[in-house]
């Protein structure tokens, strides 16, 4: 029997299928491009899929920081997952995830498939050959322009890639953070369990092979570290030290070894085991979810000066907002050293992280978004969020679909970034600094609502910023229209609604007070759009089980007006809307 293998081509080709990968392979393949996404693993999500169960962290902090939440594609995301996945469970959102793929007609997707090697033609990409276990099937793919979301950065090692790895001195960019001399070390990788209570004690018998902790003082953070134990300890960190790629396999099995240890010393050791007795594992991460390993080299390295100055750059496509989150490398043994596992330091929210970090300053269709961005160490420790990979992601695969309609490579784009740009802010990402910009129609047309005043609905800012709420507030019977002098040819109608940005909406094992476990309530459930036709208005189009932000209604008519009317909401007495307009 021979080898089976089988040539594919498309525009893009997104390697990885976590957060980061997923959201640009799902813009790329809404902005036209033909696109291939090839994921090594049996699920979609990455570190946020049940192999790891990471929460998406972002700009907001979880819900730290009011109206910061990321939206775009993973607001998507996360508000079907809260109307169809009030259970929380993972692998009904691996499947969301999945569905969300397969709807894609111009995407197409490779599981449990690794790319194995890469050839060149002359500085750039020609194809990457990958292997996919389950079919035995070995794949050679052309692409136009190639997405590295692999958070490894596969495509360094078998491109030539320009690339870092470790931490860079305080002077090369004069980061205060950093430590005076370069290193090759890390933050390092975690396995999590999480832990069920049961109704009758449930023993625990300790593994021959584990560790053995007899003493609290022998955990990170003492008796206080280790008394919540629903989730798991991020705190169970090793990887460092080592190389955080080649010695994967070893941090796992040492990691278990910790994971196991500490449970015991919950079950069996620790004063406080007593309010553990009815305590049982009920999953244990086999996978470690990594912080740091591989970053490109781009048109531009993001740095600690850069996010302490709020970022503010002319070519700003996504942006952070979470802590510089700096794991010390020795992880779970930096107790020992007398030192913390980690430190927070102080970052504005929002901050912009511009086009140039995703773009490779030497391979010219060589993109990548998520942890492998072009960051120093210590910018990375704030960018290696999920929240902000996901739009990062987004950036890059509207990016790349971009150069590849208009036939220019993806530095290319960056003369194009306000159209960039308001592709991203149409697609309902943030862009701190940039406002949406309408068309002359909708921004010159009469506007007028059934109460309140609706001019905010035309200000560009589709959310609330600071004290300034950006948005028409509303209620079931309220409407808001826009009436033209004459006829014109109107093509859709689209609205941005509330979506509770100020709430809680992480998939999470942390079972917070605050967390929703359904749609906010203030979402607006149902919309009725009318256009005026003959003097008289007339219905095209009810949306009665509404669960999006972003909510659009084709016209392709000649209308004098447009009206959209608001019904029931999933519950609230009131909501808004950030923004109405019309193409």
């Amino acid at each position: 029997m021979q080898l089976r293998r089988q040539a594919l081509q498309s525009d893009i080709c997104v390697i990885g299928g976590g957060p980061a990968g997923l959201c640009a392979a799902l813009a790329a393949a809404r902005h036209g491009a033909r696109v291939t996404l090839v994921q090594d693993r049996p699920v979609l999500g990455g570190n946020s899929s049940g192999e790891v169960r990471m929460h998406i962290c972002g700009a907001d902090r979880h819900n730290a920081l009011p109206n910061l939440r990321e939206t775009g594609i993973l607001e998507e995301l996360r508000l079907e997952n809260l109307q169809c996945n009030t259970q929380r469970s993972y692998s009904v959102w691996e499947t969301l995830l999945y569905q969300k793929v397969l709807a894609e007609p111009n995407l197409s997707l490779y599981l449990n498939t690794t790319v194995q090697a890469a050839e060149m033609d002359g500085a750039s990409i020609r194809s990457v050959t990958a292997w996919q276990l389950t079919t035995q099937t070995l794949f050679t793919i052309e692409a136009r322009i190639f997405i590295d979301c692999s958070g490894d950065a596969i495509l360094a090692p078998l491109t030539g890639a320009t690339c870092r790895m470790g931490r860079e001195a305080a002077s090369e960019f004069g980061e205060t953070l950093a430590p005076a001399q370069a290193d090759a070390r890390t933050m390092g990788m975690t396995c999590m369990f999480q832990a069920r209570e049961h109704p009758q004690p449930m023993p625990f018998a300790p593994l021959a092979w584990a560790n053995t902790y007899e003493h609290c003082d022998e955990l990170p953070f003492g008796a206080s570290g280790h008394t919540w134990q629903s989730m798991g300890y991020w705190w169970i960190e090793l990887g460092g030290e080592q190389h955080s790629i080649h010695d994967t396999e070893w941090c796992r099995h040492e990691l278990l070894k910790i994971v196991y240890g500490v449970w015991d010393h919950i079950k069996n050791r620790c004063p406080e085991r007593a309010s553990a007795a009815n305590w049982a594992l009920d999953w244990v991460q086999f996978l470690p979810g990594k912080r740091e390993s591989i970053r490109y080299e781009g048109l531009y390295m993001l740095t600690q000066g850069d996010i302490e100055a709020g970022g503010r750059f002319e070519d700003t496509v996504a942006y952070g907002g979470w802590t510089m989150d700096d794991h010390h490398p020795a992880g779970f043994h930096a107790a020992r050293l007398g030192l913390p596992a980690t430190h927070w330091h102080q970052a504005p929210s929002p901050y912009g992280i511009p086009y140039r970090t995703l773009v490779h300053r030497d391979i010219p269709n060589l993109m990548f978004a998520g942890r492998d961005a072009s960051c120093s160490h210590i910018a990375m420790s704030s960018t290696r969020v999920m929240g902000t990979a996901c739009v990062m992601g987004q950036a890059a695969g509207t990016a790349a679909a971009l150069a590849c309609a208009e036939g220019i490579t993806p530095a290319a784009v960056g003369s194009q970034m306000e159209a960039l740009q308001q592709s991203l802010l149409a697609d309902d990402c943030y862009l701190p600094g940039i406002p949406q910009q309408f068309s002359v129609l909708t921004t010159t047309a009469r506007l007028s609502a059934s109460q309140g005043d609706p001019a905010p609905l035309r200000d560009g800012w589709n959310r609330p910023i600071g004290q300034d709420h950006h948005g028409w507030r509303c209620a079931s019977g309220d409407w808001v229209a826009y009436e033209f002098d004459n006829p014109v040819a109107l093509h859709q109608v689209s609205l941005v609604l509330d979506s509770a940005l100020d709430a809680n909406t992480a998939m999470s094992n942390l079972q917070a007070d605050d967390q929703l476990s359904a749609l906010p309530e203030r979402l607006i459930r149902e919309l009725r759009c009318e256009v005026l036709r003959d003097g008289m208005w007339q219905t095209i189009a009810k949306i009665t089980e509404n669960s999006q932000r972003l909510v659009r209604f084709i016209v392709d008519q000649p209308v004098a007006g447009v009206r959209v009317t608001i019904g029931a909401t999933w519950g609230g007495p009131s909501s808004a809307i950030f923004a109405f307009y019309v193409d």
